[in-house]
C-alpha cells in the first residue's frame, strides 16, 4: 500500500470545486461542502473553497421524498435553489448554474470536479472533460444503487496529471463499464414516492456523501491519504471497505472487470464472480 500526497497548489490558493448533479448525492455533497470550507479556513488555508453547482434539472414532487427540497420549490432549478440556500445560511457567494455539462467547453477553471450523476452517459461526459487538455487536479465520483454505493477519488490523465505508477486511477479507469452509455437503463424518473424509495433508500446518499467528504477533509488536513475510495453498504455486516492506494490492487480490479466482460460474452468461459469481488 502506498500513500498519495495532495497537490501542493491546492493548499495555497482558493480551491475551485464543481459539483455536477444536484440530486440525491449532489445535494448531500453540497450540504456538506460548507463544513469543509470552514474547516479549511480553521486549519489555516488562505481562501477555502469556491463552489459551483451544475444541474439543469428542476425539482419534482418525488424529489421531495428523499432529497432536501420542499413542495414550495417544485418547478425551480435544483442547482439554483441549493446555491441560494447555502449562500443565505453561510454567507457565501457560491454559484448555481441550471445547465448540463458542456463537453465542448470542458472544465476550465476547475480544480476538483465532484460527479454526482446517475447515468453512464453523464459520467462519460465528465471523463471527457477532465482528461486530455484539462487541468483538473481531481475527479471525485459518487455512485449508488438502492442500498449501497461507492466513491472514487482519481487524478484524470491530463495536462496536470501525467502518467505515473501511483497516479490515482479514476473510476472510469478502474471500472470502464461506468462510462458505457449503452448500458444505461430507460432513464425514466420515478413516478411515485414508493417507486422513488424502491430505487434508493432514504439514507444511502448522505451516508455516501459523508464518507466522500471525510476523505477530502483528511487529504486537506494531513496532506496524505492511504485510500482513495470506499464501497459502502447499508445492508452488509461489513458495511465499508476501502479502496487502497495500491497499483497492484488497481491491476487486480481491472482484471476482474475484464473477466466479467468476457463472461458476459461467453458465460461458459468463466464462472460468475461474486458480487462482492469488486470490493476487494
Amino acid at each position: 500500500m502506498e500513500a498519495h500526497h495532495i497537490h501542493p497548489e491546492l493548499l495555497k490558493n482558493k480551491v475551485r470545486v464543481l459539483v455536477v448533479g444536484c440530486g440525491g448525492n449532489g445535494s448531500a455533497i453540497a450540504a456538506g461542502l460548507p463544513y469543509l470550507h470552514q474547516a479549511l479556513l480553521a486549519y489555516g488555508h488562505p481562501d477555502g473553497l469556491q463552489v459551483t453547482l451544475l444541474d439543469a434539472d428542476v425539482i419534482s414532487p418525488t424529489n421531495c421524498v428523499r432529497q432536501p427540497f420542499s413542495r414550495s420549490e417544485i418547478g425551480l432549478y435544483k442547482s439554483v435553489v441549493l446555491a441560494n440556500r447555502l449562500n443565505l445560511f453561510w454567507g457565501l457567494d457560491w454559484q448555481g448554474i441550471p445547465e448540463h455539462l458542456d463537453t465542448k467547453r470542458g472544465l476550465d477553471g476547475v480544480d476538483i470536479v465532484i460527479g454526482c450523476v446517475d447515468t453512464r452517459k453523464a459520467r462519460a461526459a465528465i471523463a471527457r472533460c477532465a482528461e486530455d487538455w484539462s487541468e483538473v487536479d481531481y475527479w471525485l465520483d459518487l455512485g449508488n444503487n438502492a442500498e449501497s454505493g461507492q466513491f472514487v477519488l482519481g487524478e484524470p490523465l491530463n495536462r496536470r496529471n501525467r502518467r505515473h505508477r501511483v497516479r490515482l486511477r479514476t473510476v472510469s479507469e478502474l471500472f470502464p463499464e461506468v462510462i458505457r452509455g449503452e448500458l444505461d437503463g430507460d432513464g425514466v424518473p420515478s413516478c411515485s414516492a414508493a417507486e422513488a424509495l424502491d430505487r434508493q433508500e432514504p439514507f444511502v446518499n448522505p451516508t455516501l456523501a459523508s464518507h466522500a467528504l471525510a476523505l477530502l477533509t483528511r487529504l486537506f488536513r494531513y496532506g496524505t491519504v492511504f485510500y482513495h475510495g470506499r464501497f459502502v453498504s447499508l445492508s452488509s455486516l461489513a458495511g465499508v471497505q476501502a479502496l487502497r492506494v495500491d497499483p497492484r490492487n488497481w491491476q487486480r480490479l481491472r482484471k476482474k472487470v475484464a473477466c466479467r466482460e468476457i463472461s458476459k460474452l461467453n458465460p461458459a468461459a468463466l464462472a460468475k464472480p461474486s458480487p462482492h469481488e469488486v470490493q476487494d
